[in-house]
């Protein structure tokens, strides 16, 4: 990013929900660490060049220690006669506040189950506000070099350097939202080049696919883009997958702004160029979000094969034998037994969590160990071990912003208090709190998009597509003519699906409703729903409220952060309106259906 083409900014995306949690891990054996320690890696690489091209360096790699990275650097700059002006943004950390602000009233309810953190019974590890990118543009107004920063929002990264090189107000809503969109877009890297991208056959170079550049102008509007001679590609589908990343509702709440991202609207320039078009920006929140962890206990797996006849009832035989040897649900604090078909093969696991790490280890090791001579026949383990492993477990809230006081450091020791921008009261606090549910969190009215008509007449004796009266479809996967992208959001996942065109979108509209997709997708026949229709990118967003549990540090699936459920999902038969498919370049044989 560095040498490969002009930049202003270079910044990093390194913390996660998960990723305190294991910074807190990585403090208790040192006091001093509790930062993203590759991050000095990276500067001993290219720090000098940032200083001699003027290029900026804003990061959240400081995670629960920002003053200690930022003094970790200059002392590693000092060794290469280097003199940068780092500063660092704090106040995000709450930990040692909550009893103060327990007792003022603020009971950290979960986002999800509204349980007040008070009487729960969990003592947080970590407790970190998402704070917004005016902490960030006030150091760079400041001189600073570098700015290193703890728990903000991801897109605050990219809002900060705008807000600072585009002397925007705090209410200047639209060009903000546009900075949060803009940094949404790159905050993934090569997610928005190519980087697990459903139609990756169509990418050039997809092993080395550049990182992203957002040229965002005044006004918030924006270019994304790659060096040049680099892989992957830039694209509207390639953006407008990465814009359906661990999303909700259309409302994008950001620390700064709420980002209206039902006014996006997409442009291909050129080769490698999408233009973002101005978004529509609401006033900033009046909560921010909390990330709290805690510890959970500890958890343990063992993974059977089945193979050859029989199948099903030797995942029978193995289930009540694993049953009768461990002692069954009842002698652990969970207990969950899964099996995959494989083709040639199925996987059984079972994956038990205790807070006993004797019962979760060698207890739970040595009884599933003394099966293995009088099991199913083929009976073998891919997995199984007797050390059982701690695990943490997430729990988002909110603090009103008021209650947060953000500072910015200067190298010198400087304090700079950063204002709070202007918000919109508590309403944005109540969407955000409302309980999970398509009932609780209703789609948002969305404006009619006229049907289009085909771009080639019919065959002779086919209806118009939207016309009324029989159609010919054929039973076909989802993805053949939608892509998708999933990921988590704390215990919840969403998946997004996109058509490439206007008359598959009106189709994707109309037929991918909450009962089809829960046809689809069984394990979510039984949880809420969310859908969202986002007209602008031909796409359609869910989210499966507690598919994940309590998050990607408790979860015991194989899949945590429900990165293959959009994958799963195109991967669905579903009858598709023959006018859609390309025929003669499906990859199967279609089964004809009227």
């Amino acid at each position: 990013m560095v040498e490969g083409g002009p930049i202003d900014v270079l910044t990093g995306d390194y913390l996660a929900e998960l990723t305190m949690l294991l910074l807190w891990k990585a403090r208790q054996r040192d006091p001093e660490a509790g930062y993203a320690v590759s991050f000095l890696a990276q500067m001993r690489d290219v720090l000098g060049s940032c200083l001699d091209r003027g290029i900026k360096v804003v990061v959240n790699a400081g995670g629960l220690n920002p003053a200690g990275l930022a003094a970790k650097l200059r002392e590693l700059a000092a060794l290469s006669g280097l003199h940068p002006r780092v500063a660092h943004v704090e106040g995000d950390d709450l930990l040692d506040r909550l009893p103060e602000l327990q007792a003022r009233g603020h009971d950290f309810a979960h986002l999800a189950s509204g349980r007040p953190l008070a009487g729960s019974g969990v003592r947080p590890v970590t407790a970190n506000a998402y704070l917004g990118g005016w902490g960030i543009a006030q150091a760079l107004r400041s001189g600073a070099d570098v700015v290193i920063c703890g728990r903000v929002t991801d897109a605050s990264l990219v809002v900060g350097p705008a807000a600072w090189a585009h002397a925007w107000a705090p209410d200047d809503w639209d060009a903000l939202a546009g900075a949060v969109t803009a940094g949404h877009i790159i905050e993934c890297g090569p997610q928005a080049t190519g980087g697990n991208y459903s139609f990756f056959t169509e990418i050039p170079d997809p092993v080395h696919p550049g990182f992203p550049i957002a040229e965002v102008a005044a006004d918030g509007s924006s270019v994304i883009t790659k060096h040049p001679g680099t892989g992957g590609a830039v694209t509207v589908g390639t953006v407008t997958a990465q814009l359906l990343y661990e999303v909700g509702a259309p409302r994008y709440l950001n620390a700064d702004v709420v980002a209206r991202f039902d006014s996006i609207r997409l442009t291909q320039l050129g080769p490698d160029r999408v233009q973002v078009g101005r978004v529509t920006g609401e006033p900033a929140p009046a909560t921010l979000k909390v990330c709290l962890n805690h510890q959970g206990g500890y958890r343990n797996a063992a993974t059977f094969v089945l193979t050859g006849l029989d199948l099903d009832a030797k995942a029978d035989f193995a289930e009540a034998t694993l049953r009768d040897a461990t002692g069954g649900p009842a002698a652990f604090a969970d207990y969950d037994l899964r099996r995959e078909h494989g083709g040639a093969c199925d996987r059984l696991t079972l994956s038990v969590k205790d807070p006993d790490p004797a019962v979760a280890g060698r207890g739970f090791f040595t009884a599933v160990a003394g099966t293995a001579l009088s099991g199913y026949p083929g009976l073998h383990l891919e997995h199984a071990t007797a050390r059982a492993t701690e695990y943490g477990v997430y729990w988002p809230a909110l603090i009103p912003a008021a209650e947060v006081t953000e500072v910015t450091v200067l190298a010198d020791g400087t304090r700079l208090p950063v204002p709070h921008p202007p918000t919109a009261g508590t309403a944005s606090a109540a969407a955000l709190s409302a309980p999970p549910g398509e009932d609780a969190v209703p789609p948002e009215p969305q404006p009619p998009l006229a049907a289009v008509p085909d771009s080639a007449p019919p065959r002779p004796g086919r209806p118009e597509p939207h016309e009324p009266g029989l159609r010919r479809t054929v039973r076909m996967p989802l993805g053949t003519v939608l892509g998708a992208r999933s990921g988590d959001k704390g215990g919840d996942a969403n998946v997004g699906l996109w058509a490439r065109d206007d008359r598959t979108y009106l189709w994707l509209r109309d037929h991918l409703d909450i009962p089809r997709l829960r046809a689809l997708l069984p394990e979510t026949a039984r949880l809420p729903v969310s859908r969202w229709e986002l007209p602008n990118l031909l796409a359609v967003n869910f989210v499966v409220h507690g598919l994940l549990g309590d998050g990607v540090a408790a979860s015991t699936s194989a899949d945590p952060q429900a990165k293959a459920l959009g994958e799963r999902l195109r991967g669905c038969l579903t009858d598709i309106p023959e006018h859609l498919v390309d025929l003669p370049q499906a990859p199967f044989e279609p089964q004809l259906t009227e």
